[in-house]
């Protein structure tokens, strides 16, 4: 999957994503892959691009973004948004 898509994916992200939720046995599993910089970013695949996946049992839903700022910044963005899609599923 790595080799078709790369590991900064939509299929990737889904693929971590319902792994640990089946490893685990959980009832929710969250999978985030993307390009923190502050180098590694390719015009297709800029800094800043994340992909969010979180699988259950209704299936799994993966979120494209673009964040600004340092590698710090979009780290905490990264995962406040990873924590906030669990958040939401739970309500």
């Amino acid at each position: 999957m790595i080799e078709r898509h790369g590991a900064v994916s939509r299929e990737v992200a889904a693929a971590l994503a319902e792994g640990i939720r089946y490893r685990c046995e959980a009832t929710l599993g969250i999978g985030i892959t993307g390009v923190a910089g502050p180098s590694g970013g390719t015009p297709e695949k800029p800094v800043g691009l994340v992909f969010h996946a979180l699988a259950s049992d209704s299936g799994t839903e993966v979120i494209e973004r673009n964040f600004p700022g340092d590698r710090k910044r979009i780290r905490w963005f990264a995962t406040t948004l990873a924590l906030d899609m669990v958040r939401r599923k739970l309500m």
